[in-house]
This record gives structure tokens, C-alpha cells and sequence, in this order.
């Protein structure tokens, strides 16, 4: 079973290397390889490889970016995957591709389930649900799997960015009312892996043509709270030299960091349809941090 692998270099194309490799032949491309952007190149990558599983971990995150580029972001997030899922349903293969908490307005006051109706308010939002709504379209075999907060020791996140202010502010603003699950990249690939696992051999038996996913770690945080968990670990261990204190950390409103983009208040996922199929529990997030920071520490050490 050949699989195809999009997005190599992100935080989750790069853990996902790792997981795929016992499911067969792993082509892992970045964009030098195959550009989303470009619909011609997309085609003639499947077409030549002509693979069993496609998996597009590729995608235009820069949430603030897009409101000036929605064209690039509808390109990516939208025409390729669909582009991705026609190829697949001519093929016979199965696609399997990642969406987001964004799709949601965050209006609900629980958790989102998979069926709630979606309301995406912002153009990196309204994008990725295009991506889901033409890999749908194409009526071949799909598995999506919305997520939330990613994070991981590849490539740029959140959890990168608070490391860098706490090297150089005494204080920090962040905001406190968008509560959501911070997720490890490595727990998605494995998950990813799990999963396909399972739907080869037959599991869950119900399973239809196209199925949609929550995938998020459990214990729904706000960003500031993230924030102070990651420097008050981080401070703790050898190699990082932070002038910032957890305690320094100030709570803010959402309408006191005013952005391009709006984000969903509330970006918590309820995953018991994935626990269920699958026989999953999804982990504490905070584990994951701790192991990411000691190999942050570890390469700054010249480990």
C-alpha cells in the first residue's frame, strides 16, 4: 500500500512520517515536490504515483495573513483538497485530511460535536470548511479530522512564539476568553495512524464514504493559561533563559487584542464519536508539552 504524504515539513506532515511508515511505502512531499497551490501539479504527483492513501497535511494557517489573501488561502485550503479527493475517487483510494476548530463560530456554550451547524468567521475558517465541502463533493473516500491549537516541536506554533516573548518581556498580555485544546502534533499522526490502521482492516464496520473527526487533546485551556503553563515548565528546565514569571502573565479580553481575523470564543472539541469508533481516550496535553520542551532544551544545548 503506497502512501502519499503532503505537507512533509509542518508540524504534523513531519510526525506523520513516523506513523504512516508501518501502513507500507511512505512518498512524503513538500512544497518543492508539489506546491497545493498549483492545481496542474497536484494532479500529475497522484496521477504519477497513482497511491493507495492520500494524505494532505499542507494547508495555509497564517489565520491573520489570509483576511488579505483569500485567494491563496482558497487555493490551498479549498481547490486543492478537492482537487486531492476527485484524483482519489478516480484512483480508488482513500483520502485522509485535516480541518479545523475554526469551521465553528464559538458561539455554543459545550463542546462542538461533529453534526453541530457550522458558521466560520473568518476567511481561514470559511476556506478549510470549502476544503471539507468539495472533499465531500467528489464522492470518493475520505476521512477529515478537525483539530485545534497545534502544536508541536516542528515548525512554528504558539507554544514557540510565548518561549520567545518570555526570553525578552518581564510581562506579558494574553488573551483569557478563547478557551480551546491545545494538541499535539504527535498525537494526531499517531491517532492518524491508529485509525487507518482500523478502517483497513474493516473497522468500524458502519464506517460511510466520508467521515468527519474531532481529534483534540483533552483538557480545554485559554490561551493565557497555555501561556503559563508553558513558562512556568519551561522555567524550570536548563537551557532556557527567561526573564518572563508565569505569574506576569496578565489576563486580557479578546477585544483588547484586537486582530485581522475573528477567533472562535469557544474552540472546545468533544471527540467521543472518535473514542467510541475507535476505541480511543484522548490524553492531556500536558505531557506532551513537557517532552517538547526538554527537546527544545536539549538542541539548545547543542544536543
Amino acid at each position: 500500500m503506497t502512501i502519499l504524504l503532503l505537507g512533509k515539513d509542518g508540524q504534523v506532515g513531519w510526525q506523520l512520517q513516523r506513523s504512516l511508515a508501518p501502513h507500507g511505502p511512505v512518498v512524503a512531499c513538500g512544497r518543492s515536490q508539489c506546491d497545493l497551490a498549483d492545481a496542474e501539479q497536484i494532479r500529475s504527483v497522484v496521477r504519477q504515483l497513482r497511491p493507495s492513501v492520500i494524505v494532505n497535511a499542507t494547508a495555509y494557517t497564517a489565520v491573520d495573513k489570509a483576511e488579505s489573501e483569500p485567494e491563496l488561502a482558497h487555493r490551498i485550503n479549498a481547490a486543492a483538497p478537492g482537487i486531492l479527493a476527485e484524483e482519489a475517487a478516480t484512483l480508488g483510494a482513500l483520502l485522509v485530511h485535516y480541518s479545523t476548530d475554526y469551521v465553528y463560530d464559538g458561539s455554543k456554550t459545550t463542546s462542538y460535536v461533529e453534526t453541530d451547524p457550522t458558521a466560520p468567521q473568518s476567511v481561514y475558517g470559511r476556506t478549510k470548511l470549502a476544503g471539507e465541502e468539495a472533499i465531500r463533493a467528489a464522492g470518493g473516500r475520505s476521512l477529515i479530522f478537525r483539530t485545534s491549537w497545534v502544536f508541536g516541536a516542528r515548525g512554528g506554533n504558539f507554544v514557540k512564539t510565548i518561549l520567545g516573548l518570555a526570553r525578552e518581556k518581564d510581562s506579558l498580555n494574553v488573551v483569557d476568553d478563547q478557551i480551546g485544546s491545545p494538541t499535539p502534533a504527535a498525537l494526531i499522526a499517531t491517532v492518524t495512524g491508529v485509525v487507518l490502521a482500523m478502517v483497513r482492516h474493516g473497522q468500524p464496520e458502519k464506517m460511510a464514504k466520508n467521515e468527519i473527526y474531532h481529534l483534540a487533546a483533552a483538557r480545554p485551556v485559554s490561551w493565557c493559561e497555555f501561556a503559563r503553563t508553558i513558562v512556568g515548565l519551561a522555567g524550570q528546565m536548563p537551557g532556557f533563559d527567561l526573564r518572563l514569571k508565569p505569574e506576569a502573565i496578565r489576563a486580557i479580553a479578546t477585544a483588547q487584542y484586537p486582530t485581522p481575523a475573528r477567533r472562535p470564543a469557544n474552540s472546545r472539541l468533544d471527540c467521543t464519536r472518535l473514542e467510541t469508533d475507535f476505541g480511543l481516550q484522548m490524553p492531556d496535553w500536558q505531557p506532551y508539552l513537557e517532552r517538547m520542551l526538554q527537546l527544545l532544551a536539549l538542541k539548545q544545548n547543542g544536543y
